[in-house]
């Protein structure tokens, strides 16, 4: 299956959820079946079965599908009316309900694919054979939990996955790198490392940060704080929920209500947990700015924003339902100066990662699609296309790769969104920058122009970093934990050789904190080499030994020492110090 395309890879993948129902229902007759499709590294099938899938459950159903496969099974497909598709699923619930939903959307006719005895509700595409299935190139992953239609107040089925790829080599390749990304996973490491934690009590989806993690998140907004401030963004605070009147004035009660936590208070009113900072910012907009010499308006705030995301979804720090710590910003300006506004966001995306450490990102340009999509984008068209002009000349003047994706705009305004692939191989949007040209006039946001007629203002929605957990999270993976020195919450760890050097330990990591320095101690019965190992299994940067050789080359307040560095920093000098020119290195790589 060398050189196949995309087309039939998924051909091969969406087959093999089949084949996989096949399987089950030879080991679990009585198995109701909901849906089996495929995705990008191979497919899934969601069971509701009598009894837990089990790990040897796995390996039986593996065989059983490699035998199966073997066997040449075809796939064809026929058409039926609604009527006679209902009666060929009777006794599938989930299959009946899925069918009645095409019937209530207009549909006539349903088609179902048989692969040797069994037939299964699919609008394909499928093989025409299992022999174009290579030897070897799939393997059965694991099971999970997954609510029907990712609703939680439906039933919870059984998602048995399957890995999938062009050959067997291809597979092989995969599964290294997904051993590779298990260390790097952000929901083991950050826990592992104390970044933060996850409480049955708090809930799902609202995550504490511990002291290391907060440490990162502050180094953080300091360090952006800084360089918007530099650019002329003025900080705001806004409260954490509003009045439904904003809402319903943004039109957001309108788009977004579904995604929004409500809560009313005594007299009856509504309130809405604020679900992103713009409309609060909006409202700060229009009392600073009346003429056109007002703009542009950079408006920046940290913001804690709450999202009422479905359980089922929720993944660590990558997606929460609050606080969303966002890096958000909001430039109020003139249609004239929306390419050099969006130039200045395109610079301060580069100057950020390149300082950061984030590689191998790219943009997506995605814009309205008024010949499919029409009703989803509101306002003049010309506008759309005035603004989506602005930003492609931004990107190409600016010089970056960048692909455009059309049907992709958010209902206010076409968008630039920051792609990364994550240590799963995956992509991801780990940034957005959206121009709104729809929000201002609904809300009549307002300016005086030059001739001294009332314009509405054009909107850069901006999030540099995203939000800082989500950032906090691909941080973790990409680095593996090993942070840079400059973000690094402990920044050096000082061990004592025993118990008569912990006065001495305590004293210079006292010194060294009063001089900006993240530092901390271990002046437990470990052996050394056991302080040293602890240390590195928290990825600290640098450790340093304290015991008498360092204590008889000590004059004063002075320390000579020798610093065991971070396995990654083969960069950093080796020969002994002084504590000022240790210190000194370690501010030098502060950004």
């Amino acid at each position: 299956m060398n050189e196949v395309s995309p087309e039939q890879l998924h051909k091969v993948r969406h087959s093999l959820s089949h084949i996989l129902a096949m399987a089950v229902l030879e080991v679990f007759p009585e198995a109701k079946l909901a849906i089996g499709p495929a995705i990008d590294n191979g497919f899934y099938y969601d069971f509701d079965l009598p009894r837990p899938v089990t790990p040897e459950d796995l390996t039986d159903l593996q065989a059983r599908m490699e035998r199966l496969v073997k066997e040449h099974v075809e796939f064809t497909v026929k058409s039926y009316s609604i009527e006679e598709g209902l009666a060929m699923v009777a006794g599938q619930p989930y299959k009946e309900e899925l069918i009645r939903d095409l019937a209530a959307g207009g549909e006539t006719e349903v088609t179902f694919y048989r692969s040797g005895n069994f037939v299964d509700l699919c609008k394909g595409p499928h093989i025409a054979t299992t022999k174009e299935i290579a030897d070897g190139c799939f393997k059965l992953s694991h099971v999970s939990g997954a609510y029907w239609r990712g609703d939680e107040k439906r039933p919870m089925l059984q998602r048995i996955y399957g890995l999938a790829f062009e050959s067997e080599q291809e597979l092989s390749n995969y599964i290294q790198m997904m051993e590779e990304a298990k260390k790097r996973d952000h929901r083991v490491l950050g826990p592992q490392l104390g970044i933060y934690m996850i409480s049955e009590e708090v809930g799902p989806g609202l995550p504490l940060w511990l002291p290391r993690g907060e440490t990162i998140k502050y180094l953080l907004q300091e360090y952006m704080r800084k360089k918007e401030e530099a650019l002329g963004y003025q900080y705001v605070a806004t409260p954490v929920m509003a009045h439904e009147n904003l809402y319903i004035r943004s039109g957001h009660a309108q788009y977004y209500s579904e995604d929004m936590f409500s809560l009313t208070d005594e007299e009856g009113k509504k309130f809405y947990l604020k679900p992103m900072n713009c409309p609060h910012h909006h409202m700060i907009m229009e009392k600073l700015v009346t003429s056109y010499r007002d703009l542009p308006l950079k408006l920046a705030e940290a913001g804690g924003i709450y999202r009422n995301e479905l359980s089922g979804t929720l993944t660590g720090l990558i997606r929460v339902r609050g606080p969303i710590t966002q890096n958000d910003s909001h430039i109020y300006c003139t249609p004239e100066q929306l390419k050099e506004e969006f130039l200045k966001v395109l610079q301060l995306f580069k100057e950020v990662y390149e300082e950061v450490g984030i590689s191998d990102y790219w943009f997506r340009l995605s814009l309205p699609d008024f010949t499919n999509k029409a009703t989803k984008y509101g306002g003049d068209q010309q506008r759309w296309e005035d603004a989506s002009q602005a930003i492609r000349q931004a990107l190409v003047e600016f010089g970056v790769p960048f692909v455009e994706a059309e049907g992709e705009a958010a209902f206010y305004g076409p968008k630039l969104d920051v792609q990364i692939k994550n240590v799963t191989g995956k992509e991801d949007t780990i940034a957005t920058s959206q121009v709104d040209i729809l929000v201002p006039g609904r809300m009549g946001l307002v300016y005086t122009d030059e001739h001294g007629a009332e314009q509405h203002p054009i909107i850069i929605h901006r999030a540099i970093l995203g939000s800082y957990e989500r950032f906090t999270a691909f941080l973790i993976e990409q680095t593996a934990g090993n942070f840079p020195l400059w973000i690094a919450p402990e920044q050096v760890r000082v061990i004592a050789v025993s118990e008569q050097f912990n006065d001495a330990v305590c004293e210079l990591a006292s010194n060294l904190r009063k001089q900006g320095i993240r530092a901390d101690v271990d002046i437990s019965n470990e052996s050394v080499g056991k302080k040293i190992r602890n240390a590195s299994v928290m990825k600290v940067p640098a450790k340093i030994v304290i015991g008498q050789k360092e204590l008889d080359a000590r004059t004063g307040d002075q320390w000579h020492i020798a610093v065991n560095w971070r396995a990654d920093m083969a960069d950093m000098p080796t020969d002994p110090m002084s504590m000022e020119d240790f210190v000194s290195l370690v501010k030098s790589r502060s950004v």
